[in-house]
């Protein structure tokens, strides 16, 4: 007999163990990008500054640690400069290309 897992027992997923280059960063953003989610965007940045250290990025981006946190909590829909900041803050840049090729 097969022993059931409940969901609510399992840990919560943390992409920012996971995140641990430049290249697993770009493909992550770039995936959370084509979602075409501000939310989501917001969240994955969270992970990344996470990763990365959010009171260094913190200090990078200009803004204060609190208000870096609440800015890019899953809720969120932080300001466009908010987000350009940060992600300067992370080395990274958004890109555009064309939806069709």
């Amino acid at each position: 007999m097969t022993k059931r897992i409940k969901i609510d027992e399992l840990p919560e997923f943390d992409a920012a163990a996971y995140l641990d280059s430049e290249t697993s960063i770009a493909s992550y953003l770039t995936d959370i990008l084509e979602a075409n989610d501000a939310s989501l965007l917001a969240a994955a940045l969270g992970d990344i500054a996470r990763a990365r250290g959010m009171t260094e990025i913190a200090k990078s981006a200009g803004i204060t640690r609190e208000a870096l946190y609440k800015a890019l909590r899953p809720d969120s829909a932080p300001r466009f400069d908010t987000v350009l900041r940060v992600c300067a803050a992370l080395g990274v840049r958004l890109v555009a290309q064309p939806i069709h090729s």
